[in-house]
């Protein structure tokens, strides 16, 4: 057997990477992995934690307004440079926090870009390292646009960097990332302008929760441009102005495009030793990981397929096991539950209406648009709305989604539910905890 420098050598210091190279060295194994930037990649720099901070700071203004009709007399401010600030001083704990995880794990971690030269060597600021196995798990990055002007643009990460908020600002999507940002901008009393090449927003979602959070974003300012793209955009002084595509021309102070996120394989050398690429840009892989190079192997969303934090999290943790340990693990991918984190709070697990009738015989549906009680004392208008998807031929949920204020919440309860069979029957003969919007779930 040839001698290497590593068992496993990791590209990428983000959830998968990480909870990779630390099972795989728990197991045994003598592992390196490599990270050009910040420990805890996307989720913890760019992504989900920052911006659920974020989501939580805007959302005071809206709990401050409630607390009006509860008696609180509430003369309050809002400064956006202290929300960045301790927001960066949270995220550099964890940066912390996920390199001192890995050195007490055995695992050497390599502050550098990598680069692969061959099927068993990585290149990293001009020093070379061997591995039996090299695992790719470098995420994705956001999508730039193809516009004239298009050197304007920011992405969704520019929003974490922000000296201050805009009076203005236009919003370019509409998946999570767009809703999400768009929320906060539009909390903290931004004018949001939100354009969106689609019929309607955050597709692949269940058709009732979309319509029903397009009308109550709208409901809370945020002007939404529908089956329209943005064409140029130009420099004006210190704003800028973008042509859309039915005629108008918009001015903003920001022009954010969320336009969604790609694989982040450039500068790695991966076509140079014949990795296969998907269609899209992906590592394409087998149901282990493995690449078109047997020794190659990739997980995350460098993959291009389930761009979620907690799946690359499992399969790292399964290709750790499967090649250190029992072999055992592994990902199961139905019904896994995923929220937006836009106001309202979006979440869902399972299939849509429209999925279930492709998929079933027979469906019955169940739903539910209610004002919480939460807001009765409130002068503010929100509605929440609850659904169940179900599989006439044996009762057996089959999709559960929820849009209002606790939606992620409620909604990962019910996936353990769906995850164990529960029918509508068992949701039916289950009390309800009252006073709740959980409850729905089980009167509808």
């Amino acid at each position: 057997m040839a001698e290497y420098d590593y068992d496993l050598f990791v590209v990428g210091a983000g959830s998968g990477g990480v909870r990779a190279s630390r099972v795989a060295s728990q197991l045994g194994a003598r592992v390196a992995i490599a990270e050009m930037d910040r420990a805890g990649g996307t989720c913890v720099n760019v992504g989900c934690i920052p911006k659920k901070l974020f989501v939580y700071g805007s959302h005071f203004a809206y709990d401050l307004e409630d607390a009006r009709g509860y008696g609180w007399s509430t003369e309050s401010s809002f400064d956006w440079a202290t929300l960045r600030a301790n927001k960066d001083r949270e995220i550099k704990r964890l940066n912390g926090i996920y390199e001192t995880l890995l050195e007490g794990a055995g695992v050497d971690l390599l502050k550098g870009r990598a680069r692969l030269l061959d099927a068993h060597t990585v290149e990293i600021e001009g020093t070379q390292r061997t591995a039996e196995r090299v695992l790719i798990a470098t995420g994705g990055r956001a999508v730039e646009p193809d516009i004239r002007g298009s050197e304007h643009a920011l992405t969704s990460d520019a929003m974490f960097t922000l000296d201050e908020l805009p009076e203005r600002a236009l919003v370019v999507g509409a998946g999570y990332i767009a809703l999400e940002l768009g929320s906060v901008l539009c909390a903290l009393g931004v004018h949001v302008t939100l354009v969106h090449r689609g019929d309607e927003i955050l597709r692949g979602f269940d058709h009732d929760l979309r319509g029903h959070l397009h009308n109550e974003l709208e409901a809370k300012g945020m002007h939404i441009l529908l089956e329209t793209r943005v064409e140029e955009l130009r420099k004006t002084g210190s704003s800028f102005e973008a042509r859309l595509s039915n005629g108008e021309v918009l001015a903003t102070d920001l022009p954010m495009f969320a336009i969604g996120r790609e694989p982040n394989v450039e500068g790695l050398g991966l076509e140079d030793i014949g990795v296969e690429l998907g269609r899209h840009g992906g590592i394409v892989v087998d149901d282990n990981f493995t690449s078109s190079v047997p020794s190659v192997y990739a997980v995350g969303d460098v993959t291009d397929h389930i761009q979620l934090t907690p799946v690359a999290i499992a399969e790292g943790m399964h290709f750790a096991h499967h090649f250190y340990g029992q072999g055992d693990h592994r990902v199961d991918y139905m019904s896994i539950p995923t929220a937006v984190f836009c106001q309202p709070e979006l979440a869902t697990v399972g299939l849509t209406e429209a999925e279930a009738w492709h998929r079933c015989q027979d469906v019955r549906v169940y739903k539910s648009a209610f004002t919480p009680l939460k807001l009765s004392l409130s002068e503010r208008s929100e509605h929440t709305i609850v659904k169940v998807v179900v599989d006439a031929a044996n009762d057996r949920v089959v999709g559960c989604h929820m849009a209002g204020h606790g939606a992620a919440e409620i909604i990962q309860g019910l996936a353990i539910a769906m995850k164990a069979g529960a029918t509508k029957a068992h949701f039916d003969a289950t009390i309800g905890l009252h006073p709740s919007s959980a409850e729905e779930f089980v009167s509808l």
